[in-house]
């Protein structure tokens, strides 16, 4: 509820807050989601290691306390889960509140204003956060409609833009399998990212 409330109650109006302080939070709430990651991703290999042994062995009653040793941290991985799932929207977020702040920057010298969030706005986005059932790419989509009231959306700042979603596919290939090669697979994502980048900067030449 942390987030929630410096979202919801700080005195400061996040559409006046500064690059920098929106920055601040940014980090903080990057550096959590990366612990968290860390932590399902142990919670994984150490229910691979406790049901290889549990496999093996014979007896009944070490077998069941495997099977809870397994129960425990699959307990554990879907809470700390869902916690990564309400982190992911909250940089969401940020992120973008961050990236209005800098276009509303920019747009000074010609007259331009950020638009104000209003608290209904800020409320429905902490519900949104908090649910469980509404997953990062979805809380997207109505985030950009929340903010895209105040400013256009900055297609840059999409949680999935071409560019992502390029490197998402062949991440996919990956799993099936298609590419096998690790620094081939690299290097088809870098060079589709860096033309995605290429061909958003052409207009502005």
């Amino acid at each position: 509820m942390q987030f929630i409330d410096w979202l919801t109650r700080r005195r400061k109006s996040l559409s006046q807050m500064t690059r920098s302080e929106l920055r601040r939070k940014e980090l903080l709430l990057e550096k959590d989601r990366s612990r968290m990651m860390h932590r399902v991703k142990k919670l994984d290999s150490e229910k691979q290691e406790i049901f290889k042994k549990g496999a093996g062995e014979k007896s009944p009653e070490i077998r069941r306390a495997y099977a809870q040793e397994f129960e425990l941290r699959t307990s554990e991985q879907l809470m700390v889960s869902r916690q990564l799932n309400v982190r992911s929207k909250e940089i969401l977020t940020v992120t973008r509140l961050r990236m209005l702040r800098e276009n509303a920057d920019r747009a000074k010298e010609t007259g331009g204003s950020l638009g104000l969030i209003s608290q209904t706005d800020l409320l429905r986005l902490s519900k949104l956060i908090e649910s469980d059932a509404v997953r990062a790419e979805a809380y997207q989509e109505r985030l950009d409609e929340v903010l895209g009231t105040a400013v256009a959306v900055d297609e840059a700042g999409s949680a999935l833009s071409e560019s992502g979603q390029a490197v998402m596919n062949i991440w996919d290939k990956m799993d099936v399998g298609a590419i096998e090669n690790d620094g081939e697979a690299f290097d088809e994502a870098d060079r589709r990212v860096r033309e995605q980048q290429r061909a958003a900067e052409e207009p502005m030449a």
